[in-house]
């Protein structure tokens, strides 16, 4: 046991802590400087199950227009954010609103919907996240569409926000809010 102790005492620390996923992903920053930008770009880090998974995204605010529903068509292919489309990176294998994600980095977009959002996961990570740039090139790579309920908010959410919410055996539920709707994405632990 001293033995065992001393020499987990001699490792680095590095070798020790769980393997981290990628860093966020910036594009187009000698055109749209990270720290000018309207929709700040942001993450959230979190367990499912052993993997570890970074979300990174653009964090637009309604600054009072209507988005969901107007600007964001209902039905319609969106970023699910600002600027670069919205990223996951894994260590693990992650199962994402259903569809079995290896480890790796994935762009998502949604079809935002009143009562079901569609999820889309794919591994193409090098467009601009425009819905212009979602050619048929991009669309190849698609791993897979999943469905995730939205449900409407009592208090407007200003800006676009992604929360993880622990469950049970290792899962999460990925709550995206904004305006006056909150979305439930269910992440679960893959094989």
């Amino acid at each position: 046991m001293l033995l065992a102790l001393l020499l987990t005492a001699a490792l680095p620390h590095s070798s020790l802590a769980a393997a981290e996923p990628a860093p966020c992903v910036t594009m187009n920053t000698a055109n749209l400087p990270l720290a000018t930008r309207k929709s700040p770009l942001d993450s959230v880090m979190f367990s499912v199950g052993a993997a570890q998974v970074r979300l990174c995204y653009g964090r637009p605010s309604v600054r009072g227009r209507t988005m969901l529903g107007g600007e964001i068509a209902w039905g319609k292919l969106w970023r699910t954010g600002a600027n670069e489309p919205t990223m996951i990176h894994t260590t693990g294998p992650i199962v994402f609103a259903g569809v079995a994600v290896p480890a790796g980095s994935y762009s998502i977009y949604t079809m935002p919907g009143q009562g079901t959002w569609h999820i889309i996961v794919n591994r193409s990570i090098t467009q601009w996240g425009h819905e212009s740039s979602y050619s048929a090139e991009v669309k190849k790579q698609e791993v897979g569409h999943g469905m995730a309920s939205s449900a409407a908010l009592e208090q407007p959410v200003e800006m676009l926000t992604f929360e993880p919410r622990p469950g049970v055996d290792g899962s999460v539920d990925l709550v995206l809010t904004w305006e006056k709707t909150s979305v439930s994405i269910p992440i679960e632990p893959g094989k």
